[in-house]
């Protein structure tokens, strides 16, 4: 976010040569390499859900809203990439009215990709406890029509905290909503993954009768958590650090590794894909498919 860029920018010049750590700094060709490596891997798991009926269920909706997710953080890299090369090359004036706004929507789709992500992730946990333990009852609860209602409201609802994120970006209440919003996540599925222990420990036979594909759903769902765990929480903590303190030597060592966490982020989105291949035959079945069919075409 050009916000964060801005004022990590400014750090103060002492506390940055207290730190002792020099700024790491990565290729921009690798950063835009990336990021076209995961909007391509993505909008192929899409499009494989879009033209095959057997992959038109709940589930994998659910799973195309984070693929969304994971796209528009690419996304987010490859545009403003674009945007650089083309004030570099005297095409946009400096700070002014167009770069200012585009800025924003870009900045506005690094945000909505962080909240689609969470909650997706969120809605994939709620899928997978219905899945385990109300089987019987599952298409009755998950129906195609409460799926399709309940990414609307989602993705309306983090758009509109998307704008209202970039606007207010510099107040400390908006910073620590952005950041808020991962812990929550990370507390509701907890919530969820200890009554599902708890209940399998009281229905161990009832779970074991279970098809195997309602438990492989839950370990690719705790497959998919770690790695957005492992891949976010760097840049969240780095805005945490840059809020409250932003001139401890301390903070600015760590913050010294800003574009690491970006990177980090990018390939999250690279590695999605690659786990919904890995642990559903259904999907790889449909890339085989499509790759076949491009091919003698």
């Amino acid at each position: 976010m050009k916000h964060i860029i801005n004022a990590y920018e400014h750090i103060n010049n002492t506390a940055r040569n207290d730190s002792d750590c020099p700024d790491v700094v990565l290729p921009e060709e690798i950063f835009f390499t990336i990021s076209i490596i995961g909007v391509l891997e993505n909008l192929i798991v899409l499009l494989a859900v879009v033209k095959n009926k057997n992959l038109q269920s709940p589930m994998y909706f659910f799973i195309c809203s984070l693929a969304i997710s994971d796209m528009l953080g690419s996304l987010y890299k490859i545009l403003e990439n674009i945007l650089i090369m083309f004030r570099n090359r005297g095409y946009l004036k400096p700070r002014g009215n167009f770069e200012s706004t585009a800025d924003d929507i870009i900045d506005c789709m690094f945000v909505l990709s962080l909240l689609g992500s969470i909650f997706s992730l969120s809605v994939i946990a709620a899928d997978r406890y219905i899945t385990i333990f109300h089987a019987l009852q599952y298409h009755r609860i998950v129906t195609m029509r409460r799926t399709i209602i309940t990414l609307t409201v989602i993705w309306i609802f983090c758009t509109g905290s998307g704008i209202a994120m970039v606007i207010f970006s510099h107040h400390i209440p908006t910073v620590l909503t952005f950041t808020s919003l991962f812990p929550l996540m990370l507390v509701f599925i907890l919530c969820l993954y200890i009554h599902m222990f708890l209940l399998a420990r009281s229905h161990a036979r009832k779970i074991s009768s279970l098809p195997r594909g309602n438990m492989k759903g839950a370990i690719t769902l705790t497959v998919l958590l770690g790695v957005f765990i492992f891949c976010w929480a760097p840049f969240v903590l780095h805005v945490l650090l840059m809020t409250f303190c932003p001139n401890n030597p301390y903070c600015v060592c760590y913050m010294s590794l800003f574009q690491v966490n970006g990177m980090l982020i990018m390939c999250n989105a690279v590695i999605d894909p690659f786990i919904y291949a890995f642990r559903s035959p259904e999907l790889r079945d449909a890339f085989k498919k499509m790759l076949s069919c491009n091919r003698y075409q």
